[in-house]
């Protein structure tokens, strides 16, 4: 599996992740009403025109998961056990159809679980952002992560 395990990991540690993706009104509109949030700022156009945004706004719950989601296959992919939980979770700017977000993870804290010896905790700061560079969300997530197996 291309994820690392938790000795792996070091404080200080940056990945800047390779994928990007553009996000579309498809995408905002689906995952929109599949979460059941009927905000007319992420899926009524005449509505969102009068706003001091002028447009729609691409949902923040979908950017926080593209952000992470874009960080898994150089971090976590087949090495974590799982999420513990996310705090400081921030989106600075707006995101909007067609843009284009890009995800840097720096490692923030590692511990080895006191309860489970084979296992270690990470704590991962994600940061997003659009083609102008600028950062429309960040958060800290905390992870379970499995120890190398021993050979």
């Amino acid at each position: 599996m291309p994820g690392l395990y938790f000795e792996e990991f070091y404080v200080g540690q940056e990945f800047h992740h390779a994928f990007s993706r553009t996000v579309t009104e498809a995408d905002n509109t689906a995952f929109s009403l599949m979460t059941l949030n009927p905000q007319p700022l992420h899926i009524d156009a005449h509505f969102s025109e009068g706003t001091e945004f002028g447009q729609r706004l691409f949902n923040s719950i979908y950017t926080l998961g593209i952000m992470i989601g874009m960080s898994v296959y150089d971090t976590t992919l087949g090495t974590t056990i799982g999420n513990l939980g996310m705090t400081d979770v921030r989106f600075p700017k707006p995101v909007f159809h067609g843009d284009t977000l890009k995800a840097h993870t720096k490692i923030i804290s590692v511990r080895q679980s006191k309860s489970r010896p084979n296992q270690g905790i990470v704590e991962f700061e994600h940061t997003a952002t659009n083609q102008r560079g600028e950062v429309v969300a960040i958060c800290r997530r905390t992870g379970l992560m499995h120890c190398k197996p021993k050979a």
